[in-house]
Formats: C-alpha cells, structure tokens, sequence
C-alpha cells in the first residue's frame, strides 16, 4: 500500500506524489483487468483515500488517468465506477486492435534482428514462470510488456501508440480470460509460437497469430456478461 504523501517542499513532494500516483493508478488497473472490481462498480473516494492514505486530489487524478485508459468512466454527480462497454462497442474495438496489430505485424523485419529477439525472449522467459505459478498479476504485466515490445519492432511509433491505447481499453474485458489456467496455457504456447516466427521470418504466420490471438478473452466475455450488457449501435 503507497505511504501517504508528506510534502516538505515543492519539489520533493511533487515527486513523492508522482510515485504515490503510480502505484494507486497500478493496483486500480490490476484490480480492474484481474476481476477483483467489476463492470459498473463505483469507486467510491472515501474508501480509496482510506485504502490507499493519498490526498484527495491524488485519487481524483487517479481515477482521471484511469478514465483516458479506458478502464474507468466520470459520471457527473455520481462519481466513477469500472467502465462497462456495450456490445458493440466491444466487437468494434476488436476490429480495431486487429486492424492495427496485424499492419504491425506486417511491418516487423524479419528474421527479427537478434538483440530484439533476445529481448522478447527475455520478458517470454518471466511469462512462463508466472503461468507456471499462476501468478495472475504477474501473468498480467509480463504478457503486455511482451506485446508492447513485439509491436515496438515495427517502427511506426504512431501506430505503436494507437496498438497501446487500445488494448488499455481492452483491459477491462480480458479479466475473465486471464483468470482461466487453460486460456494462460494457451497463451504461453502461442507466445513462443510468436518468436519461431520472428526467428524463421515466416510473416504469414506471424499476421494470422496476430490476428487469431484476439477473440478468445472478447468471446470469453461476451458470454459472461451478453445477458446484461446493452447492444449499442451497430
């Protein structure tokens, strides 16, 4: 749990609440894309100042750098809570996350030199003890800095941006699917299934990864939560 912020100076407590914003921004967004705070659910201010020991404006920019993630959305005068998608507006994020991952793909050169191939090998080698221990978070974060890193090899640093904020906005749908030890499996396979492309150069196989590796967590959700979620316009 962050300390509280102290200031003592201008300086010095600028950035004691650069860090304590961090850290309330991370355990939200964990909380959020692990399923322990779902679609709807309010954030009370009250409860995170007492959980977190923040100062009130902190958590307010918290929960604004939450709300341009995507993870959560400012009611007026009602607060914040989890941000909850209509149907279609998931079915048209996944269009767009596979419209721009698969152009990355695309524009990969391969074979991946080897200094970024070891990279991704590298944040590869954590994701699979945290699937082996099942450590959700863990499963998390490794899993998102080895896309990011993946999709930074294209060289297009706008689209490296647009493929980022939109799986942000995604993060709040995949929860389900990172709770499942058989979908972690699955991912850990097609991971190394990812890096035998960048290795052999097989761009074919690399776009229809790209692109098959979508579905699951947004088709996972759907049928959780179909029954309850607003169509929207299509």
């Amino acid at each position: 749990m962050p300390a509280a912020i102290k200031k003592t100076d201008k300086k010095g407590g600028q950035a004691r609440e650069a860090a304590s914003l961090e850290a309330i921004v991370r355990a939200l967004e964990e909380d959020i894309v692990l399923g322990r705070l779902h679609p709807r659910e309010r954030l009370i201010e009250e409860e995170l100042l007492d959980r977190f020991g923040a100062t009130r404006h902190t958590i307010r920019l918290a929960l604004m750098e939450l709300d341009r993630m995507g993870l959560v959305e400012r009611i007026p005068n009602r607060g914040a809570q989890v941000r909850s998608y209509s149907i279609a507006e998931i079915n048209q994020l996944y269009a767009l996350r596979e419209l721009l991952e698969t152009e990355a793909a695309r524009l990969i050169p391969l074979p991946l030199p080897q200094a970024y191939l070891e990279e991704i090998e590298a944040i590869q080698v954590t994701h699979d003890a945290a699937v082996a221990a099942l450590d959700f978070a863990a499963i998390y974060r490794s899993n998102h800095a080895f896309h990011h890193k993946l999709f930074a090899c294209c060289g297009n640093a706008f689209l490296i941006n647009a493929i980022d904020a939109a799986s942000d906005r995604a993060n709040g749908i995949r929860f389900l699917a990172l709770a499942s030890p058989v979908e972690v499996e699955r991912v850990r396979r097609q991971h190394h299934e990812i890096i035998d492309c960048l290795r052999t150069g097989d761009r074919e196989a690399l776009v229809r990864l790209c692109r098959v590796r979508l579905p699951a967590s947004k088709d996972i959700y759907l049928r959780a939560y179909a029954s309850i979620l607003p169509s929207g316009s299509t």
